[in-house]
């Protein structure tokens, strides 16, 4: 085998890992966009409902502070 048909065999080979090696990174970034989208939509539903909390909390202090000034 003279050294041309050697860099041809390794630069086939090589381009085979990197078709793979795509395929394996797009397949990881489509599982993870999977998994994620969830996530996020609980972490925003969570944290909209701690805001809630929040103001509510701070409405019921403002209405605390208004009755023990009265006193």
């Amino acid at each position: 085998m003279t050294m041309d048909e050697q860099f041809a065999d390794i630069h086939r080979k090589l381009d085979a890992i990197f078709t793979k090696l795509d395929s394996l990174e797009t397949h990881l970034l489509i599982e993870f966009k999977r998994w994620a989208s969830p996530q996020e939509m609980r972490l925003r539903t969570h944290a909209a409902a701690i805001r809630a909390l929040d103001a509510e909390t701070e409405a019921q202090e403002d209405r605390l502070r208004t009755l023990e000034s009265r006193r």
